[in-house]
């Protein structure tokens, strides 16, 4: 009998209730020839290779990272509940220590949904990494800094805009340039807000970027980042659209590539994002990573229409980003000298499309510019739906004067033609609403 040298713990909900539609890429299928290939391949019977069930996610779960608007219920179905729910449940595996690491091979999927919920954008209503970041802070407050790496072909937007003013939590995406694919952004200058400068980092890759490029990448900008950055805990957002396979993307990624990447991060917790290439890709992809995960051999793995050859990056691909890779990493080492904002306030506007639900917003955001905690932030969104809202955060550790702006801004609002507005106050777990 084969035995992992690492115990990892398995969370299989392929959400047999929800699809956008029959045909779309996002649908059951999804997660369904992955369990028949993790079966035929005989992976757990691999001794410490375990599955476990899902939970469910709390709608006070929801509202840690979410201001849904005008509520939870109305966003999410009890799919998604269980999504986030089985998130929830991989880092209790780890962090109780009843496994070494676990994967979250569920759906619906979530790093497209932004702090402010009003519909869905990416195939994504909650962000359930996000749920489960402020689930593991909320309940193991020793865990101080967190590392989200999100492999998903697409940029992680969503995650990016939870974590935009926090720098206990360091993003890194990497993905396909936003010049040729949705969303349409993840570029180095999108560096985090005026107190997390740095701890937002994107790598945006040419088109048909395949092994050689995005490892060259992982091993030489995301592992000294990760190091000097020293985590308590290591999230991979483990979408893999950029599999050369995928029909709505242009990469050109293996699932011998995906499992090297995993070996290499050794993250705790992976969760599963995108990735549409049901038959073809994903039960390679998926066996390839919890095999790594479980310090496994996987070097079996292999598509059978595989040809290394065909899918190589051209020479010119991989000295850009060998030169991108080397920009970046000294832009990393330069955060501690950005020049932050002199006002006490800083302001950014900006129009988001929920793309799957047809939804337009208009956001104006202002957050206090502080050097003793990441920012009390308010949000004025306005959405095509009609509902217009005042959204205020009180971060994690907020110093006295961020609390007695948050409280300020949500006992006063400075009008009355809000719909609602709304409150989330992180230290002391309580989440508000007062309906104008």
């Amino acid at each position: 009998m084969i035995t992992a040298r690492r115990k990892t713990g398995l969370i299989f909900f392929p959400a047999y209730d929800w699809e956008i539609s029959p045909s779309h890429p996002e649908r059951q299928e999804r997660l369904l020839y992955t369990q028949d290939q993790v079966m035929e391949e005989g992976v757990l019977d691999i001794e410490g290779i375990t599955e476990f069930k899902a939970g469910l996610a709390t709608e006070k779960d929801i509202c840690r990272p979410h201001f849904c608007v005008p509520d939870v219920e109305s966003r999410i179905t009890p799919s998604h509940s269980v999504s986030a729910g089985g998130c929830i449940e991989a880092a209790r595996l780890v962090l109780d220590g009843t496994v070494d690491n676990a994967f979250a091979l569920v759906r619906p999927p979530g790093h497209h949904a932004m702090r402010v919920v009003h519909g869905a954008r990416g195939f994504c209503n909650i962000n359930i990494e996000a749920v489960m970041i402020e689930w593991v802070r909320k309940h193991y407050p020793h865990i101080r800094k967190i590392a989200v790496v999100d492999t998903d072909c697409h940029h992680g937007d969503g995650t990016q805009d939870v974590y935009w003013h926090d720098p206990n939590v360091l993003y890194i995406s990497l993905h396909q340039d936003g010049r040729t694919l949705y969303p349409g952004s993840g570029f180095p200058e999108e560096f985090g807000g005026p107190n997390a400068l740095g701890k937002n980092l994107n790598i945006p890759l040419p088109p048909r970027t395949s092994d050689e490029g995005i490892l060259h990448v992982m091993e030489h900008f995301v592992m000294p980042v990760l190091k000097d950055f020293e985590p308590d805990l290591i999230i991979n957002s483990a979408g893999q659209d950029n599999h050369y396979s995928d029909p709505i993307t242009n990469m050109s990624f293996t699932a011998g590539g995906y499992a090297r990447l995993n070996e290499i991060l050794a993250p705790d917790i992976c969760v599963l994002e995108g990735g549409y290439s049901i038959e073809a890709a994903l039960p390679y992809v998926n066996t390839g990573i919890i095999l790594a995960l479980a310090g496994v051999d996987y070097s079996y793995i292999r598509e059978p229409d595989l040809d290394p050859e065909r899918i190589r990056e051209d020479p010119r691909v991989i000295d850009y980003i060998r030169n991108l890779t080397d920009d970046l990493l000294d832009l990393w080492s330069r955060r501690e000298h950005f020049e932050r904002p002199q006002e006490e306030f800083f302001r950014r506007s900006r129009n988001i499309f929920y793309d799957t639900d047809g939804i337009s917003e208009s956001q104006h955001e202002v957050v206090r510019v502080c050097t003793e905690c990441p920012g009390a932030y308010r949000i004025d969104s306005s959405a095509s739906t009609g509902y217009h809202v005042l959204a205020i955060h009180i971060p994690w550790g907020a110093c006295s004067r961020c609390r007695e702006q948050g409280l300020a801004w949500f006992e006063k609002p400075d009008r009355k033609n809000y719909y609602a507005v709304y409150l989330q106050d992180m230290d002391n777990d309580e989440y508000s609403v007062k309906i104008l």
